[in-house]
């Protein structure tokens, strides 16, 4: 035996997408080197049908089938030219940048209430005055009151609420001068302090095996 011809894989040619394995790297090198186009096609459909047999659920969906075309070209270093069923994956277009998220809204000063309520008090702005729209301010009201005792309160005003509301609506959601009110902070806070009850009590009947560590047995 020849030592001197065998491949160490520290010597190879870097896999791209390690997951496939040598053999379709090599298959794919062996494509992107073929003269007619034709055949070029037709050997590049059967990697593509080898590509899906490892996921052979997902083989048929259009959406992975787009993937394993785009994976094609990325292994083949976009040096693959063939025809394809989707738009050809371009090294430009993989590196572009995505768009940035937009922030969520952030009120340091509320942080405890949440981005979500902000965004429940825009969709109230934008309904029409009535019966319906004073439901749900007072929905959204009742729930600000739950976050602001969550946040290691024991008590609130309702008035500090609706002050609140006030300044998170812009002014358009006064209920300041309202006889409106919220659910008693202690209803509120019922859910809280029997899940504190239920674990103190769980922890009550651990037994204590300390005391009889210093015994001796006969």
């Amino acid at each position: 035996m020849d030592i001197y011809n065998i491949e160490y894989n520290t010597e190879r040619e870097k896999l791209i997408i390690p997951e496939y394995g040598r053999h379709m790297q090599k298959m794919i090198n062996h494509t992107v080197a073929i003269e007619d186009r034709e055949e070029r096609n037709k050997v590049a459909k059967s990697i593509i049908a080898v590509m899906g047999n490892l996921q052979p659920h997902l083989r048929d969906v259009p959406e992975f089938q787009h993937k394993l075309w785009d994976q094609l070209f990325i292994m083949s270093d976009f040096k693959l030219d063939v025809d394809t069923p989707f738009p050809v994956l371009t090294k430009e277009k993989l590196q572009e940048r995505p768009e940035p998220l937009d922030y969520p809204q952030n009120f340091p000063k509320y942080r405890f209430y949440g981005n979500n309520i902000k965004r429940m008090i825009d969709v109230a702005n934008s309904w029409e005055d009535g019966d319906l729209k004073n439901a749900l301010t007072l929905t959204i009201a009742n729930h600000m009151k739950k976050c602001y005792l969550n946040w290691n309160k024991d008590t609130v005003e309702d008035s500090a609420i609706f002050n609140h509301l006030f300044e998170l609506s812009d002014g358009k959601i006064d209920l300041k001068g309202s006889n409106e009110n919220l659910t008693d902070s202690s209803n509120l806070m019922r859910g809280k302090k029997k899940k504190h009850t239920t674990t103190n009590s769980n922890n009550s009947g651990k037994k204590n095996y300390r005391s009889n560590r210093g015994k001796k047995r006969y």
